[in-house]
């Protein structure tokens, strides 16, 4: 038998839901362990580490859609605009003799939340199905912006001679990925332990019900619209320090970086891993990119197939992706004993 749970002294007497929510703020061994591995891959994989940037970029910006689309209930097909406007910022900045990669961040993230907020009075006026067309529209309008700019962002050429300072002032990206593996882990890790806090706050409980029921959370006084507002706004800041990181460590910008495809590739990694999980973009970003480059190099011209079926059989079989077949594993294991 299971000794009972022990109550913090400065807990006795509170409220249930202050207990939940202690439990929920606490580190469980699995995140640990998982903030670890990426630690100890820089060690592990030295040959790899470039791939491994891309991994947490593209976990970055997973995380930035699951806030909206996971938590919120937002959904959208135009993500990649913001990653977009954060990448091109990245760039542009340095053409102005802004070369210190924290302030390119800083200036990403800005524009990025400055169009996430103006397009947000939009996008939160419509329903599902409108908010699909609208954010797809907005991104389109972007593409073909940057595309009819192509003295500034150079087009369908991408924006070439960006040139990013060393981090700190001491450590200069390498070609082997060292010095980017280790910024952009930095930096993510950073930004993931402020989602982490506002999501097992009352603030982040206030967007599942939101998402669970709306005209619930509204008949005991939840913001609905403020609410909304404030976590698309976030969202985009996110997806514009992603876009940023990728700037920086590639040293180049792509028009596809506002492109469909971006913003579809996007959605399938949230859905392989799992969506409202936290580690459900990274992980799914990680099965995504590493299958992307393992079915390439087997079958070029056919790799598609084979990631089509990878996402029909974790739609099928594992309810709540990757995350959510762990859960219930591990579920299974704690009842076994």
């Amino acid at each position: 038998m299971k000794a009972p749970p022990v109550i913090p002294r400065h807990l006795l007497g509170a409220p249930p839901y202050l207990h939940a929510l202690r439990r929920r703020e606490r580190w469980g061994k699995g995140e640990i362990l998982f903030w670890l591995a990426l630690v100890a891959a820089f060690f592990v994989f030295p040959k790899n580490l470039l791939l491994g940037s891309q991994i947490l970029i593209a976990g970055l910006f997973a995380l930035s859609l699951d806030l909206i689309l996971g938590y919120a209930g937002i959904v959208t097909l135009g993500h990649a605009a913001f990653f977009g406007l954060g990448a091109y910022t990245a760039g542009l900045v340095t053409r102005v003799g802004v070369h210190d990669p924290f302030l390119g961040l800083l200036a990403a993230a800005a524009v990025a939340a400055a169009a996430g907020w103006l397009t947000s009075f939009v996008v939160l006026r419509a329903n599902d199905l409108g908010r699909l067309m609208i954010t797809l529209g907005i991104a389109m309008l972007l593409y073909e912006v940057a595309n009819r700019a192509n003295g500034l962002t150079g087009g369908v050429d991408g924006l070439q001679g960006v040139e990013v300072g060393p981090v700190l002032g001491l450590f200069r990206f390498d070609l082997l990925g060292r010095t980017a593996y280790l910024y952009v882990l930095g930096v993510t890790f950073g930004l993931f332990l402020l989602v982490r806090a506002l999501m097992v706050s009352p603030y982040g409980l206030s967007l599942r019900c939101i998402r669970e029921n709306n005209r619930r959370a509204q008949a005991i006084g939840v913001p609905i619209r403020a609410r909304l507002t404030n976590i698309y706004t976030f969202s985009a800041l996110l997806a514009g320090v992603a876009g940023a990181l990728l700037t920086q460590t590639t040293q180049f910008v792509g028009i596809d970086v506002l492109g469909f495809q971006r913003s579809a590739d996007l959605l399938i990694m949230l859905i392989v891993g799992g969506t409202a999980s936290l580690y459900g973009g990274f992980i799914g970003a990680a099965v995504f990119l590493l299958a992307q480059d393992r079915l390439a190099n087997l079958s070029p011209e056919y790799w598609l197939f084979w990631l089509g079926l990878l996402l029909i059989v974790v739609t099928l079989y594992l309810d709540g992706g990757v995350v959510g077949g762990l859960r219930r594993l591990a579920a299974w294991v704690e009842r076994r004993r």
